[in-house]
């Protein structure tokens, strides 16, 4: 259950009453795994075979190239995201929030989170996949700054379409602190 008291101060200086104060982005450990492969399953992996259970999830965790990062209302697990860093670009392999905590900026807070991540290893460039058919996640990425820039036919086990998305984290920064 969401908490009735959920605002925070925007950069106008008024509360932005949808999004959650009390929700804490921090490194995923090993008893999420199986949470977070359910929550993929579900919100993710539906009509698809099963592909992030439990033991990959938790080989995820165990990788140093790899970033398991929760959202955590209390000690409610209420949303996750998998990103894996390369040289100088990520790939967002999964993102996921519970549906009682969509639309109150967790997922933007997860996505946020995993981009300052690559920024301070050096990397500029983020990638991630959405289901062509999937309008809310295309324009939640596009929300975010992601551009659409290329679509891969039958990327979910040959049957149903993606669509590529990417965005430039180093776009706008100026000078080397910025």
């Amino acid at each position: 259950m969401v908490p009735p008291n959920c605002a925070r101060i925007g950069k106008t200086g008024r509360p932005l009453s949808h999004v959650l104060t009390d929700c804490r982005i921090e490194l995923a450990d090993s008893g999420d795994a199986a949470a977070i492969a359910a929550m993929s399953r579900d919100l993710i992996e539906y009509g698809l075979h099963w592909r992030w259970a439990p033991g990959r999830v938790a080989a995820s965790i165990g990788d140093r190239a790899t970033n398991v990062a929760v959202a955590r209302i209390g000690r409610r697990l209420c949303g996750f995201g998998i990103m894996k860093y390369r040289d100088l670009e990520a790939h967002l392999h999964l993102l996921a929030v519970h549906p009682s905590c969509q639309g109150k900026g967790v997922g933007a807070e997860l996505v946020g989170w995993l981009e300052r991540s690559a920024l301070t290893a050096g990397i500029g460039v983020v990638y991630v996949e959405a289901r062509s058919a999937n309008s809310v996640a295309r324009a939640f990425y596009r929300k975010l700054g992601y551009r659409e820039f290329a679509q891969a036919n039958g990327y979910y086990e040959n049957s149903e379409d993606a669509v590529r998305l990417a965005k430039d984290l180093w776009l706008g920064r100026v000078g080397p602190d910025a």
